[in-house]
């Protein structure tokens, strides 16, 4: 073999590096751009490496180093990650919290199993995470002592009202969606005002009526607590939005399968469960994850209306004197977590889009 073909690289390779030579060289003012970008991205990440590890503090019992060193302080979050995470939970039950959250993550995780895929088992799934969630956090049995919902706060806050939002307003989403495909004019025409109403209102007004108007329209009995009302009105806020996406996914099944179920004796119930939402479901994974993602991230506007999330108990942390002049470190931290979950839950979107265009390819 010639000496010259052991330092050529692969054709896959090669073919690799021509695509990104002409993308980003393919003239001289491309190669400047290209040129300074990546200094810049360099330098960028450089200081960043710098600040955040080289240069930091970690330890709460280093703090008096904070004002000497140029990295972060992260021993903010050593002194009030608790804060942030748990809000106001009592200190000694914190496994408690750590434990539902954690339930909830492995329900999510379970959920992107395709052997799980089917509507009752996914249903049977979520309603025992969520129910484990709440058992572990309120408590009252086993046992446990009761924590009210005001004492809630923090991660675990955020993660409730997202495993609330979801389990509620997945069903009404799916009834929805049926409804406004109900051949019946009264049925769909209150199904389409319904969706398009909610869909027209911010989800801020929403929530802002449910924590504040509804006392004093509704009598006392039926009122609930005030976040029960707010996990509602965003259940439904979402269940409008989902409602849509289920319903494209029905209109994208062929007409022909429902005809020929309902043409073997099949009826409603069976066609609807057995035959047109596995399919809708499947064909809008994508678009549904991504509906998901949105939810999670607009969790955190229940800080406006008082309640104690991972956001608010941020702010909290930083609150008092010694640790106010460290603001950036503790909302880097809230950034991550929010973070993790939105760029996993992205990531397995893109995968299910691949997965769907090989499906149909």
């Amino acid at each position: 073999m010639p000496g010259g073909a052991l330092s050529r690289p692969p054709p896959a390779m090669a073919g690799r590096l021509h695509q990104l030579r002409k993308r980003l060289f393919s003239n001289w003012f491309d190669g400047i751009v290209t040129l300074l970008a990546g200094a810049a991205l360099v330098s960028i990440v450089v200081n960043l490496v710098d600040w955040a590890f080289l240069n930091a503090v970690w330890s709460e019992a280093d703090v008096s180093q904070c004002r000497e060193v140029s990295g972060a302080c992260w021993s903010v979050i050593d002194a009030r990650g608790r804060l942030v995470l748990f809000g106001l939970y009592p200190f000694d039950q914190h496994w408690r919290s750590t434990l539902a959250c954690l339930i909830i993550v492995i329900t999510m995780i379970l959920s992107c199993l395709p052997a799980l895929w089917g509507i009752k088992r996914l249903s049977a799934l979520w309603i025992a995470g969520f129910g484990t969630f709440v058992v572990l956090m309120y408590g009252g049995i086993f046992g446990l002592s009761v924590v009210t919902t005001e004492q809630w706060g923090g991660l675990s806050l955020t993660v409730f009202i997202f495993a609330g939002v979801f389990v509620l307003g997945m069903p009404m989403a799916v009834g929805l969606a049926l409804a406004r495909r109900s051949k019946l004019p009264v049925i769909h025409w209150l199904a389409a005002i319904f969706i398009d109403t909610v869909r027209s209102l911010p989800l801020l007004t929403i929530l802002f009526a449910a924590a504040v108007v509804v006392p004093f329209v509704v009598p006392q009995w039926a009122q609930g607590d005030k976040l029960g009302r707010v996990v509602v009105a965003f259940a439904i806020f979402y269940a409008a939005y989902q409602a849509e996406i289920i319903r494209a996914g029905i209109q994208s099944i062929p007409s022909g399968q429902e005809e020929a179920a309902q043409a073997l004796g099949m009826n409603y119930r069976s066609v609807v469960l057995d035959i047109i939402l596995p399919q809708a479901f499947r064909n809008t994974l994508p678009s549904t994850i991504n509906q998901v993602v949105i939810t999670f991230k607009e969790t955190s506007i229940v800080t406006i209306i008082g309640f104690f999330d991972v956001t608010a108990s941020a702010s909290a942390a930083v609150g008092r004197g010694e640790w106010g002049a460290y603001y950036i470190e503790i909302y880097v931290f809230v950034a991550l977590i929010y973070f993790v979950f939105v760029f996993g839950l992205s990531r397995y979107g893109a995968y299910l889009e691949r997965r769907t265009r090989l499906h149909h390819g």
